[in-house]
């Protein structure tokens, strides 16, 4: 499949992959990324993911705090809020029902849709 046409897939559904992945932890920046990338979605860089943490902080839907480095520097870990699973659990709900419209279309095989 064309780059192009995944990265716009996924900028649809980031925001909601990111939910899922916080729905079941605290994690730090790039454990979200990993955990995105293990799932199958492509690596999600910085400049992508870092400035959405911050617009769903901003939002009330996940809240962060530093923890300091062993060896380094220290780690931003987020979780989400009350609203950001309540958010989380509504947009899934919409999210199925969204996916199941477009695999009804695109599965249809050549049935002649009804005209009303």
């Amino acid at each position: 499949m064309k780059i192009e046409r995944r990265a716009q897939w996924l900028r649809g559904v980031l925001d909601l992959c990111v939910l899922g992945v916080l729905a079941t932890g605290e994690y730090y920046g790039y454990a979200i990324s990993q955990r995105l990338e293990q799932a199958g979605l492509e690596h999600i860089k910085g400049g992508t993911l870092y400035p959405l943490l911050a617009r769903l902080e901003e939002a009330g839907l996940i809240t962060s705090w530093w923890t300091p480095g062993e060896q380094g520097p220290g780690r931003k870990y987020y979780t989400l809020t009350q609203q950001g699973r309540q958010t989380f659990e509504q947009l899934v709900g919409e999210w199925t029902a969204f996916s199941e419209h477009v695999a009804t279309l695109i599965y249809q095989k050549g049935e002649k849709i009804n005209e009303s």
